[in-house]
This record gives C-alpha cells, sequence and structure tokens, in this order.
C-alpha cells in the first residue's frame, strides 16, 4: 500500500498520533498501537496490517466508550449490547468489549439483578421488579434468585407503608369501605405486588382502622 513517511501526535489529543503514508494524511489512532503494530517512519504498510489497525482502533473506542457508561450507572449486558449497536461498532468488536468488561467485572448481571432488586423493592412490587429485569435483558434464572433473595417482611412492610400514604389522600374524598379497598387494591397492583400480599395488607390497613374507631 505504501511507506510510513511521517508520525505526529495530535494537537489536541496528546494520546493519539496521525500516521501519514507516502507524505499524506492517513489515519489517526490511538498511541498504543503505533507500538503494537510497529508504527515506525519509514516502515511499510499494507491493506491487511491497516484492516487490523482499523480494527484496533475500533475495539479501544468500544472500550473507552463502555468504561464510560459503566463509570455512570450499572449496566446489564443487552443493555451494554443495545448502546454498543447503536453505536454503530461491529459484532465482533462488540463481543470484544464484553469479554473485557465481564473479565474485569465490570458487567455482572447476577450482581446487577440483586442489587436491583434490593433497592426496587423499598417502592415496587415483585412482579414490577421481574417485568423491569426482563425488560433490561436478565435471564429468567437471574431474575428468579434474585426474587428469592428478597426479604419477604421487607416487602411486605414497603407495601403497607405505600399503602397507608395513599389511604391518607383517599379517606377524605371516600367513604365507602369497599371502594377504598378497590382503590388501594389497584394501587398495589399498579405497584407490581402480588394479589395475595395485596389482599393482606389492604385487609390489615383497613382491620386496624376500624379498631382505632
Amino acid at each position: 500500500m505504501g511507506k510510513i513517511t511521517k508520525i505526529e501526535v495530535q494537537k489536541k489529543h496528546k494520546d493519539r498520533l496521525n500516521i501519514f503514508i507516502d507524505d499524506e494524511f492517513a489515519f489517526g489512532c490511538d498511541g498504543e498501537l503505533v507500538y503494537k503494530f510497529s508504527l515506525n517512519k519509514g516502515s511499510s504498510i499494507d491493506a491487511e496490517k491497516l484492516s487490523n489497525i482499523i480494527k484496533e482502533e475500533e475495539f479501544i473506542k468500544c472500550k473507552s466508550y463502555c468504561l464510560n457508561v459503566v463509570s455512570r450507572n450499572l449496566k446489564t449486558e443487552k443493555e451494554i449490547i443495545t448502546k454498543l449497536s447503536e453505536k454503530g461498532y461491529e459484532e465482533d468488536t462488540i463481543e470484544r468489549a464484553l469479554e473485557f468488561l465481564k473479565e474485569y467485572k465490570f458487567i455482572n448481571d447476577e450482581k446487577y439483578a440483586l442489587m436491583f432488586s434490593k433497592d426496587k423493592i423499598i417502592k415496587s412490587g415483585r412482579k414490577k421488579i421481574e417485568y423491569d429485569l426482563k425488560r433490561k435483558g436478565v435471564d429468567n434464572k437471574i431474575i428468579k434468585h434474585s426474587l428469592d433473595n428478597l426479604d419477604e417482611e421487607v416487602e411486605l412492610n414497603n407495601a403497607k407503608k405505600l399503602a397507608l400514604k395513599k389511604y391518607n389522600l383517599l379517606k377524605n374524598k371516600e367513604e365507602d369501605k369497599r371502594k377504598i379497598y378497590n382503590k388501594l387494591s389497584t394501587y398495589l397492583l399498579g405497584r407490581g405486588y402480588e394479589y395475595g400480599l395485596i389482599k393482606k395488607v389492604v385487609s390489615s390497613i383497613l382491620s386496624d382502622l376500624e379498631e382505632d374507631l
């Protein structure tokens, strides 16, 4: 293809270099690729070598983008794949990036699901958590494991807190006990709680309120 006639450091990005072939600008690349591919002034470069350099350059950019994404928020494997696909990265580059992220524990769906479930159980029921994790592409077995690890008592208490808060908004607008029961049940259902827990929580609240009268 030609001979490298000049290598210069980019003005705005000191970790990147401009490569000139036969006195014309050919491409810019990360500094580490100069050493990896032995790019020196006067050395020859053919189409195959150039193709490999471009692929490696794409991988470095992809890896850097991934690290930027996971540094802000934890992501599932599917979320990372979606973001990289939208960015236009090739399938083999995405696979290499995922291998890197997994090797260094930057993504871990098992850990993510456990943390997500424990965080969301404060204001959501199991069905909502299950739905959200499925939407994020988490495997069903991983989801089941994360839900099985939730404290049922914590879920029950949080559901009761939410229902009481909702009741305080309803009590001045509605006097019919049956309507209050239905509205509280519908509210908790929308939060993703299972029917058995909803019945237990709402019945308990209305029963406690009657005893206080």
